[in-house]
């Protein structure tokens, strides 16, 4: 078996986007063992098993607890008193079929060790740690150690004193198109564009004319002079340079050294998770080493807001301060103190997350480890100074001290009230993909909507796929085609029986308002969005702010991901919809100048969209409506040719009858895309063309393309032909074949036309050239095909074509076969390298790469933003919004914006401002519009000059809507919308205009309730 197959792309397609081949190779090969199997040690096996390595062994020789349940979601009530790993181990068994788990319920002894090659400790004594640490150093063993306490958390790596690894930051290789590169000492190279080089990069050169020898000579150290610019090596003997060239970026090895344990500890290099946090780290380091010798001394740890125990823990403290030479924060070492005890959840996730990506490091030998200590805090989730004073009375040991329930672990930190409180949550979760499922693990530990009157209310109107099981670990291989918040929702009550959940398939949008209306928005506590696109995350954003609901927001892109928070009153919302991250390729670019893998891929995507959905959905409307013609027209007439002679072909002489007709229509395709267009725009422009001021035509970011000749032999060529062939078939209903044999016979008596290119073709070189050239149509041509379809054919039925949607992770469907060969094919015609099957999916299909690691990261940190949220917090700098990067181990914790005001007759208002107007009162009649517009007079002082609904105007005064004032509210929007209000729609929104400051661009809206 090769090495490319052996890895199953199917399971591991999201997580290859980030990790690449090579590095899953390298973890294919790792034998992990995981020491310590409460909360954090669940979560990182959890995360590695998910990851693929070659086998994770989990070891502990404890029994479960109550307090273990706080976090460790693979223990159930029946597990108390049992071995922690024999308990878990039947759950990690079904997360990965590649990776063989075991369990090991003795004492570590380097027998067990030296079986390893990367060995984690958790929950384990700094006596063992130093132990465990120098004997791995010395065998050459890479050592995590990772450690969690209440609110704050530590990770120390040690990958020995040499650790090369091949790629630091995962970052694809940048590159530059070459306008001109001098001969000298050193050369210069100029780019087209503004390159994105450092100084000291690596590149390789490729398709340069003339100066040829730099095609040849490996990796050039460059050094960057201006933007468009950077000197390479003594060019001065080699030949001139005439055209062309791309110089791209040579990833580098880069060396870290690490020291053991017992070194690192008195001299800690550390990575800081957000600026200015240097004495807060060093004092949480201090605290976590008394912490351990508070232990060894009294057998324990702190006891939850005991006095005693935080002084005893501060004076070991200064003890080893002394030592340090440290200013000592006090406040962080008690709240440090009295919430050691505590084990939750969302901490274990978002560090077990970090940890994990280290074992994934380790073990792939890619991105940059941490060095070589990493501490967390999330403290400020604690009660805010002025309510702890007004709430001491609850602040007591006795409401902190165990209660024999799977919350202990929590109410160790922030007390059984703020559990009780918790329970009655009532939350909305949008979708449960990766974040979603890991957001409802954390509800379940922490009990958020658990109690009688909680709940948690969650849709997705997805269907599981084997893709999702790499990192969507409530679901498992028996659960493929099942809906996944019905089956999310299954494994949730099983991790925790007391919540109330419920599930639904309904995509939230502006459709489902029936559903998600008023009365359910207005029942929430809070809304919670693990969505994967933008128009989505704007819309239920939208939604939160008309209801004045808090919204928690995260995303991943690999190892990338950020967390949101929106506070009502208190912060910006999420936002609207802003230019797309992403720039939109230049359509003459996708037609006749590609220049790289993405613009071949998406012509490709956009040739099978066109030829087997578009064309088939607009045959269909047109042999069942009538109107479809007309309204076609109405759209353009250049839209409109295409469309119509698309409609002709397809209902008219061109339609397929048999297979043999599917095969000869996909070689005349082949032969139309590869070789005449080609051919037709070399004619327009040939190869020595010049512009009119004198430059190369075809030069820069314009590669000349050379037409292909077909050959049954070139795989590539008749892998288009079989798919382009079956897809086309499967429009129509006409039963394909994949025998290569039987295609070369169809193909041997196809007869293709011979062509010559035409002089007076218009080529377009710009999207506005293409613009303008618009209403040149063959309006002739256009008035004979509207003729022709003017009456629709009388066997419409038997017409009918079958639109293909497109899919991508199924490998049997030909549809990546497809792009994959269009693409390629294309990309052979401009001299571009070819994409493999795994990228060509990753651009067509638009993938998000994706990584356990960092979803369970981002979802531990967005409940803690929960925890704030439910405390109440109104300090804006006490919500902590993140940006994470495991590739580098970036951690950036920022304050969130406060949302923007506007004055309205003097007075401040924000986007969370509304004027509410009960339109009906102790079942009255619904009020008039001139009731409405004095009830705002009355209570804001404000005189309503103009009211819209929408776009609609409802009321303006001195014109002739006078009328209007003595009618019903919703009878004036009805009328003057001339459409029926939904019966589900309780709420109206206005926008007005006042007297008092009619130039004001914002004014809140009336939110006019009158069902």
């Amino acid at each position: 078996m090769s090495q490319v197959s052996d890895i199953d792309e199917s399971l591991y397609s999201r997580q290859l986007y980030v990790l690449g081949h090579e590095a899953m190779h390298h973890m294919k090969k790792a034998d992990v063992l995981i020491a310590g199997m409460r909360g954090l040690g669940v979560e990182i096996a959890k995360n590695v098993i998910l990851a693929g390595v070659k086998s994770v062994t989990v070891q502990d020789e404890g029994i479960a607890s109550w307090e273990d349940l706080s976090s460790q979601f693979y223990l159930e009530e029946s597990s108390i008193g049992q071995n922690r790993a024999q308990c878990s181990l039947s759950k990690l068994l079904k997360l990965n079929p590649y990776v063989t788990v075991s369990a090991h319920t003795g004492p570590l002894h380097e027998n067990l060790l030296a079986q390893f090659q990367v060995v984690v400790l958790t929950n384990s004594s700094l006596d063992e740690q130093r132990k465990i640490g120098k004997y791995c150093h010395s065998s050459g063993i890479q050592f995590i150690t990772a450690d969690t306490k209440g609110l704050c958390g530590q990770i120390f790596c040690d990958f020995g004193e040499q650790f090369e690894v091949a790629d630091w930051n995962g970052v694809p290789p940048v590159f530059a198109t070459i306008d001109h590169i001098s001969r000298g000492n050193p050369g210069i190279v100029t780019c087209t564009d503004k390159h994105e080089f450092q100084d000291g990069d690596f590149v390789a050169f490729s398709e340069v004319l003339g100066m040829t020898e730099l095609n040849s000579c490996g990796q050039v150290e460059i050094k960057v002079l201006e933007p468009y610019t950077f000197s390479i090596c003594d060019t001065s003997l080699f030949s001139e340079y005439e055209k062309g060239g791309v110089a791209t970026e040579v990833k580098m090895p880069k060396m870290f050294h690490f020291q053991a344990l017992h070194d690192a500890i008195s001299n800690p290099q550390m990575v800081m998770t957000g600026y200015g946090k240097t004495n807060k780290h060093h004092t949480l380091h201090l605290a976590f080493q008394a912490l351990h010798c508070f232990v060894k001394r009294a057998g324990r740890l702190p006891k939850p807001r005991d006095q005693a125990d935080a002084k005893m823990l501060l004076a070991m403290m200064r003890e080893l301060k002394s030592e340090a030479q440290l200013e000592l924060d006090e406040d962080i070492v008690r709240k440090f103190a009295f919430t050691a005890q505590g084990n939750l959840g969302p901490v274990n996730s978002f560090i077990g997350g970090l940890a994990a990506q280290e074992v994934l490091k380790a073990s792939s030998r890619k991105f940059t480890p941490v060095q070589q200590w990493l501490y967390f805090d999330a403290l400020e989730c604690l009660p805010e100074e002025e309510e702890e004073k007004e709430e001491v009375r609850l602040l007591t040991e006795h409401n902190f001290a165990p209660t024999g329930s799977r919350y202990d672990g929590q109410i160790a930190v922030f007390g059984k009230a703020f559990q009780e409180k918790l329970g009655k949550q009532k939350y909305f979760l949008v979708g449960t993909g990766a974040i979603g499922c890991e957001l409802l693990k954390n509800f379940a530990l922490i009990g958020l909507g658990a109690a009688e009157d909680g709940h948690i209310t969650v849709t997705d109107m997805d269907s599981i796929e084997k893709s999702n099981l790499n990192r969507q670990f409530l679901f498992t291989s028996e659960d493929i085609g099942r809906l996944k918040s019905e089956t999310a929702m299954q494994a949730i009550l099983k991790m925790n029986p007391s919540m109330h959940i419920t599930a639904h398939q309904n995509r939230v949008d502006p459709e489902s308002e029936e559903v998600y209306g008023n009365k359910f928005f207005s029942s929430l506590d809070g809304v919670a969005a693990a969505l994967d696109n933008l128009e989505a995350r704007v819309y239920l954003d939208g939604r939160c702010v008309q209801h004045q609901k808090p919204l928690l927001e995260g995303g991943t892109l690999g190892t990338r991901g950020h967390t949101t928070v929106v506070v009502p009153f208190l912060t910006d919302s999420y936002g609207v919809p802003g230019s797309s991250l992403q720039k939109a390729i230049p359509l003459c670019t996708l037609k006749n100048f590609p220049y790289l893998i993405e613009h071949t891929l998406q012509w490709a995507r956009d040739e099978f969209e066109g030829l087997f959905k578009q064309v088939p959905e607009n045959v269909n409307q047109y042999l069942t409506d009538h109107e479809f013609l007309q309204r076609t027209l109405e759209r353009g007439e250049a839209g409109a040719l295409e469309v119509l002679a698309q409609l002709h072909g397809s209902v008219g002489s061109q339609r397929p009858a048999v297979w043999e007709d599917c095969v000869t229509w996909a070689r005349l395709r082949w032969e139309i895309l590869y070789n005449n267009d080609i051919r037709q725009l070399l004619h327009c422009f040939p190869p020595h063309q010049m512009t009119s001021s004198g430059l190369p035509f075809w030069s820069g970011q314009k590669k000349c393309p050379h037409p292909l000749t077909f050959s049954p032999n070139n795989a590539t060529h008749m892998d288009y032909i079989i798919a382009a062939a079956n897809l086309y078939a499967q429009i129509y209903k006409i039963k394909g074949t994949r025998d290569r044999n039987t295609i070369r016979e169809v193909l041997e008596k196809v007869h293709v036309p011979s062509f010559t290119p035409k002089s007076g073709v218009k080529i377009h070189v710009t999207d506005q050239d293409m613009e303008k050239d618009k209403e040149n149509v063959d309006t002739a041509h256009l008035l004979k095909l509207k003729n022709e379809l003017a009456s629709t054919p009388g066997n419409s039925t038997t017409l009918r074509m079958h639109p293909i949607e497109f899919e991508k992770d199924d490998d049997t469907n030909f549809h990546m076969d497809f792009i994959v060969a269009a693409s390629n094919l294309r990309a052979e015609n401009y001299g571009i390298p070819p994409a493999d099957r795994l990228k060509s999916k990753l651009v067509a299909g638009r993938i998000i790469p994706a990584i356990a690691t960092t979803t369970a990261a981002v979802a531990g940190l967005m409940c803690l933003e929960l925890y704030k949220l439910v405390q109440g917090h109104r300090r804006i700098e006490l919500y902590r919004p993140a940006f994470l990067n495991l590739a580098v181990q970036t951690c950036v914790f920022y304050q969130p914006l406060a949302p923007q005001l506007f004055t309205v007759a003097g007075k401040k208002y924000s986007l969370w401002n509304q004027f509410p107007v009960q339109g009906r009162c102790n079942g009255q009649e619904e009020m008039t519009l001139k009731e409405l517009i004095e009830q705002i007079k009355k209570e804001h002082n404000l005189e309503v000059t103009h009211l819209f609904y929408g776009k609609a105007l409802l009321y303006s005064s001195g014109s002739e809507h006078q009328e209007r004032l003595n009618q019903r509210v919703s009878d004036v929007v009805q009328t003057v919308t001339k459409v029926q209000i939904p019966q589900h729609q309780r709420v109206l929104e206005f926008y007005p205009s006042f007297a008092e400051d009619e130039d004001c661009e914002k004014v809140p809206p009336i939110r006019y309730q009158w069902r």
